[in-house]
């Protein structure tokens, strides 16, 4: 068995990496994290056309058809380059529409998801720390044939800058009574707010419903029945997040060992000293171990394998706690111009605190394990 990414996958990252060496350069990169709305639209347009964005949406869509495996090539590219974009919202939109969406709201959608036409984005944390459905506290009121939201949900991925929102709702007291619908910018009594992040090149907002209506064709399958298709979107998120993290460490791991062989001291290179050399491998050691995790969870992603829940938390969780440690050795042994403004390293840093609680940090995904093998007993 064949356990390595096939020709064509390789030569996807090759192409990937060629296009963001060229138009997302760190000085880009950082250009970009200070604008108002975080990204280019004019990379987004060439992804766009390049057809990462409809990577993991159906042919008959205007998408590859490829599946999660292929999606993590690209994310670690861009996450390698720490690249800002929508790319992880609105891939989660356009999935969730696949998974549940009906014919004609996923003719509607999916080729403008695919060709970057339109953003999407995924509503589903609130006030509390829980990614499961029991998380979920906004109420969908009946109105006739719908359903009338008001509440709020936080860090939504890229929400400033999304014109469509899947967004989880309760449609009763029963764990598992959830619902997802479809929500248009634009809509009467939605208000969306940016809030700060400590990643300036990953934007978050806070999305504010007074009153907002949702009719029947604007709900994703049947109502108080979603709570599966939001698990696998949760599944999808983490693995997404996991995959940007590994391109990330990994580049963060190739600055660090960059700087030691510059950096002299006591008339040698700091890299020739065992106090650099055993942090730096043991960096190297947690990127391999979670890049392994992940490349499975992504698999049974792909295959609907039993185990990918378990999966799925395994490498999140293992990606959460690494990565933080990878992002402050890194800091460290730069020394104090490590914390400076014009050295790299810092970023990725910025980057490692993102990942931490996106889509489940690691106590949640341990807790989740836990519960998964207990069940299982």
């Amino acid at each position: 068995m064949n356990f390595g990414f096939t020709d064509e996958q390789e030569l996807l990252r090759q192409e990937v990496r060629k296009v963001l060496d060229a138009q997302a350069p760190m000085a880009e990169v950082r250009r970009l994290a200070e604008t108002p709305e975080g990204f280019s639209r004019e990379l987004w347009k060439q992804m766009g056309e390049l057809g990462w964005l409809g990577l993991t949406i159906p042919e008959a869509h205007g998408g590859a058809g490829l599946g999660w495996v292929d999606l993590v090539v690209l994310l670690e590219e861009a996450g390698r380059s720490l690249l800002p974009s929508p790319l992880i919202a609105t891939t989660l939109a356009a999935a969730t529409i696949a998974d549940a969406g009906s014919a004609l709201q996923q003719a509607r959608w999916l080729p403008r998801l695919a060709d970057g036409t339109a953003i999407g984005s995924v509503a589903v944390l609130e006030a509390g720390d829980r990614l499961d459905p029991a998380g979920i506290q906004m109420r969908g009121a009946p109105v006739g044939d719908g359903w009338q939201l008001g509440g709020e949900k936080r860090a939504v991925l890229d929400g400033a800058a999304a014109d469509l929102l899947v967004v989880a709702f309760r449609t009763g007291d029963g764990a598992e009574d959830i619902a997802l619908a479809l929500v248009e910018r634009g809509a009467a009594g939605l208000r969306i707010e940016s809030t700060p992040s400590l990643d300036a090149t990953q934007r978050v907002a806070r999305v504010h419903f007074d009153a907002v209506a949702v009719l029947p064709d604007a709900v994703l399958g049947t109502p108080g029945r979603a709570a599966p298709v939001l698990a696998r979107l949760l599944d999808r998120g983490a693995v997404a997040v996991t995959a940007e993290a590994v391109g990330a460490a990994e580049q963060a791991v190739r600055l660090t060992v960059e700087y030691a062989k510059q950096r002299v001291q006591f008339g040698s290179p700091i890299g020739r000293f065992q106090g650099v050399k055993h942090p730096l491998a043991e960096m190297y050691v947690d990127v391999e171990s979670f890049r392994s995790l992940l490349y499975y969870a992504a698999w049974c992603l792909d295959e609907g394998d039993a185990e990918t829940t378990r999966a799925v938390s395994m490498a999140k969780a293992y990606a959460s706690e690494a990565f933080s440690r990878i992002g402050i050795d890194g800091v460290q042994l730069h020394g104090g111009v490590g914390y400076t403004w014009e050295y790299d390293i810092q970023l990725y840093l910025k980057r490692s605190k993102w990942v931490r609680p996106t889509f489940g940090d690691a106590d949640f995904h341990y807790d989740r394990i836990a519960r998964i093998r207990t069940e299982a007993a």
